[in-house]
Order: structure tokens, then C-alpha cells, then sequence
């Protein structure tokens, strides 16, 4: 057989599958929504120049700052406190181990309202602190700081527990054979792996702290639903302030989402996982297609 006679294989061309059910569906959520956000537009009980004029008006804003301060102190002080109790929980000493225990038990076992209202009403219990009255030293502010950091606590001690726990134990035995102590260990060797397990749900965990906190208008915290609440009380416009409210915290949580998709990144780094695209990245694809 002659090389003129040898043929050239056939191109295979691959066809995509069509998905109608996916086009079908698409159509149907995208009419769905568009029914919704005209059912609002034409609502003649809501006055949306309300919603536009009050979104930046001054105690609105003051609100949402006191919101975004809570969250994060309230934050750091659940993360400092899960970090020890998690260290407790995993210590060899049988009595540390119970008190750690008996935290987590007690705090994530209430509501955070019930442990709000526990912190504010402390002057029952303890007439005096330090010499001084309960009531002025237990002020709103300090009662929704301790009631959502400490209730926070709890939950970030499981998470830093569930981290260290993912830490390989040959790392611990290397740096042990090092001669490192444990508070040395921790700091240098556990902690900064546990951090890629670690990230994730707490940066979940300070979502949901931004609007737990709108828990805090019950002892009169001036948080951001507080302030919406106290303004349409007057003025009875009653779903375009808590639009409002709903506007800025998702303004807030989104700020806070973005980051924590980059923070992740960046303790992602050098693991044996593919980073997940950014936005501009997906943008891009898309755009390239």
C-alpha cells in the first residue's frame, strides 16, 4: 500500500450536549424575579424616596458603626477565648479539660439573647464590682460585648480545636524532638497549619456576628436595627427603614465576604489544591469565551 492510498483518520468533532431544562429554568427564575421586583416598584404603601432619603441620614449611620464595632471586638474577643479554651480542651490536664468542656456545653447551649439579657441584669446577682454599682459599670455596650464575644468563644473553640486537630501529628513530634516547648510549638508550628482550616468557618462565624449583633437592640445597644426601629417608631414608615437596615447590612457582609475570599486565598497558598479563581479571573473566562 502506497502512501497515497493510506487516508487520514476521521476529526472527531465534539458536540455539547444541550441542556433545555437548564434554559427553561433560567427563563422561569429570571420572569420570577422580575414579577417580584415590580410587585415592590408598584407596592403604593411603600414610599421608596423614604427609603432613599433616610439610607445615609445620621443615626442610621451611627448605627451601622456601632454594628460594625460590636461585631468586631465582640469577634476578637470569641477568637481569643476559643484559642485558650481550645488549648484547654486539648491539654492532658483532666480539670482544664472539664472547664473548657463545661464552656462549650453552657454557651452554645443557650440562646444569645437569654445570655444578653443574663449580662445586663448582672447587678441582680452582683449589687457591686470592683467597688462600684453593677448598672454603671454593666452598660449596654459592655453586656452585648461580652454576651455575643463570650457566646462567640464557644464556637471558635471548637474551630481552632477542629484545626489544630487537622494538623499532621509528625509536625508536633518533629518540633518536640527540636526541644520547642508547647507554647513555643503552638506559635510556630501548629497554629500557622491550623490557619488554613481555621479561616474559613470564622470568617462565616463574623458574618453571622454581623447580624447577631442586631440582637443587642433588646438592652438597648444602639446597634444599626435599633436605630431603624427607634426612627420609624415616629414616623410609622415601617418596612422602608427596615430596608434600610437590610441595605447596609448587606453592604457590610459583602465588604466582609470579599475579604474573606482573599484572606482564604492567601493561606490556601502551597497547598496541593488549585486556588480557587477570583472574580476578575472568572470575569475574564467568561469574557474570553
Amino acid at each position: 500500500m502506497t502512501e497515497s492510498q493510506v487516508t487520514a483518520p476521521e476529526q472527531l468533532v465534539a458536540v455539547p450536549v444541550r441542556h433545555y431544562g437548564r434554559y427553561v429554568s433560567g427563563v422561569v427564575v429570571l420572569v420570577l424575579l422580575a414579577l417580584l421586583v415590580r410587585a415592590f416598584a408598584d407596592a403604593k404603601n411603600i414610599h421608596w424616596e423614604v427609603f432613599r432619603r433616610f439610607l445615609t441620614v445620621h443615626n442610621v449611620l451611627v448605627g451601622a458603626w456601632h454594628t460594625l464595632e460590636i461585631s468586631v471586638l465582640a469577634q476578637l474577643l470569641g477568637i481569643a477565648l476559643g484559642i485558650v479554651v481550645a488549648v484547654m480542651r486539648s491539654s492532658g490536664n483532666p480539670v482544664t479539660g472539664a472547664v473548657g468542656w463545661l464552656y462549650v456545653w453552657f454557651f452554645r447551649g443557650t440562646p444569645v439573647l437569654l445570655q444578653l439579657f443574663l449580662w445586663y441584669n448582672l447587678g441582680l446577682v452582683f449589687p457591686t464590682i470592683l467597688g462600684h454599682a453593677t448598672p454603671q459599670i454593666m452598660t449596654p455596650f459592655l453586656a452585648a460585648l461580652l454576651g455575643l464575644g463570650i457566646n462567640e468563644g464557644a464556637y471558635m473553640a471548637e474551630i481552632v480545636r477542629a484545626g489544630i486537630s487537622a494538623v499532621d501529628e509528625g509536625q508536633t513530634e518533629a518540633a518536640q524532638a527540636l526541644g520547642m516547648r508547647r507554647g513555643l510549638l503552638l506559635r510556630r508550628v501548629v497554629l500557622p497549619q491550623a490557619m488554613r482550616v481555621i479561616i474559613p468557618p470564622t470568617g462565616n462565624e463574623f458574618i453571622n456576628m454581623l447580624k447577631t449583633s442586631s440582637l443587642a437592640f433588646a438592652i438597648t445597644y444602639p446597634e444599626l436595627t435599633r436605630s431603624v426601629t427607634d426612627i420609624y417608631t415616629n414616623n410609622l414608615k415601617i418596612f422602608e427603614l427596615l430596608f434600610v437596615a437590610a441595605t447596609w447590612y448587606l453592604v457590610i457582609t459583602t465588604v466582609f465576604t470579599i475579604g474573606q475570599f482573599y484572606l482564604e486565598r492567601r493561606y490556601a497558598r502551597g497547598s496541593s489544591r488549585q486556588l480557587p479563581p477570583t472574580p476578575l479571573q472568572r470575569l475574564r473566562a467568561a469574557v474570553t469565551r
